[in-house]
């Protein structure tokens, strides 16, 4: 996943204002207590970041892949 994915996944399941403060503000235990902006500035994996706020936010599973990612036909 891209970090331009992970930004339109955030965009799409949490909507523009809620997904940018969720980004910068929630601590998540599944990143070792960082947010997400500061996990990827770490380094970690932007899938990983996307399914650890996934969890951390009760997204159904069935929408943690695909999201922020072009639809093909």
């Amino acid at each position: 996943m891209k970090v331009s994915e992970f930004r339109l996944a955030v965009d799409e399941e949490f909507g523009d204002p809620q997904g940018r403060v969720l980004v910068k503000e929630l601590v998540i235990d599944d990143l070792g207590g960082r947010t997400a902006e500061e996990a990827l500035a770490a380094g970690i994996p932007t899938a990983q970041v996307w399914t650890a706020l996934c969890r951390a936010n009760d997204v159904p599973r069935e929408r943690w892949h695909g999201r922020g990612r072009p639809v093909h036909s």
